[in-house]
């Protein structure tokens, strides 16, 4: 099905859509993580996986990986991050709120794109930057 819907170039696909998919395919990848290293109540679990997912969280990341993408992912980072959205984040800061939907906009790049490889290096390295951040480890400039 998802070849049928995306056949073309890729990059015609527009930024939100990239995003809009990204951001289910981290939720999901996000939720599995999660799941496998607990074995919570389904509420302790989501409340762990918001903690993954929130606009703040990708955008620390995403300020942290921005040297290790490639030129394209790059690219598609500024795409997604310069649209204009048509809503913003009610608990996140708009700087924040832009970076979180470039990020995703790579995730569904990726994963439109089929280059699953990348697509879960890039999301090991994105929870691991995440841990580490809620931890104190890692600091991020804005």
């Amino acid at each position: 099905m998802i070849d049928s819907v995306f056949s073309g170039d890729i990059r015609e696909i527009s930024s939100s859509v990239l995003a809009y998919v990204g951001d289910a395919v981290f939720e999901l990848y996000v939720r599995l993580h999660v799941a496998s290293i607990s074995a919570a109540k389904s509420g302790v679990l989501h409340k762990r996986a918001v903690n993954y997912v929130k606009a703040k969280s990708q955008a620390g990341a995403i300020r942290v990986l921005l040297p290790e993408l490639t030129i394209e992912e790059a690219l598609v980072f500024r795409r997604g991050k310069n649209a204009n959205p048509l809503s913003m984040a009610k608990n996140a800061s708009p700087s924040d709120y832009k970076y979180a939907t470039g990020l995703e906009a790579v995730i569904g790049y990726l994963y439109i794109s089929n280059q699953k490889d990348r697509l879960n290096f890039l999301i090991g390295r994105i929870l691991d930057i995440e841990s580490a951040m809620e931890n104190g480890e890692v600091k991020t400039h804005e």
